[in-house]
């Protein structure tokens, strides 16, 4: 069942970001949604209690880089998530469909490689107006939705890693 875009959102606590180093991996290309995702995430992590020095921002010219460039930040053992935040608008030829399946499956390749949550934040939209509705600065933001989903999957794998320690 769906929600009705009239009812109220009722909005969860945000998880305790305070002792986490979180990398957020942004593509360049569709700068003005991607840096709009980069904001709405950082919001929510700063929101969340992570301090600045805690969030570490790795930029990449397109989609198609991001899967090895979250693979290599969470293979450094150095975050407990990383965010990946990147816009692919549909155009006249197939290759949108070649680089958003090939993004979606790199990064679900590396979150199991690695065995560290790895947040899809990447939009796949068919006109620049869907990316913008997006990528709003407020709580509907993706980049904001990716970050409190990293962070929710990170305090998952504490409690599976050490279950006594978590609870």
């Amino acid at each position: 069942m769906m929600r009705n875009p009239t009812d109220p959102v009722i909005e969860a606590p945000l998880p305790d970001a305070r002792a986490m180093r979180v990398a957020l991996v942004v593509s360049r290309f569709n700068e003005d949604i991607t840096t709009r995702l980069r904001d709405g995430a950082v919001e929510a992590l700063t929101v969340a209690g992570a301090p600045a020095e805690a969030i570490e921002i790795f930029e990449v010219p397109g989609a198609f880089e991001i899967p090895w460039a979250a693979r290599a930040a969470a293979s450094t053992g150095r975050f407990e998530a990383v965010i990946c935040l990147g816009c692919v608008i549909r155009g006249e030829t197939y290759h949108f469909e070649i680089i958003a399946d090939a993004v979606a499956q790199g990064v679900t390749d590396a979150a199991g490689e690695t065995g560290i949550p790895i947040a899809f934040g990447v939009l796949t939209t068919d006109t620049l107006e869907q990316a913008l509705a997006r990528a709003a600065m407020d709580r509907t933001n993706k980049g904001w939705e990716a970050a409190v989903a990293a962070l929710e999957m990170a305090h998952l794998a504490r409690r599976l890693a050490a279950p006594e320690a978590a609870k």
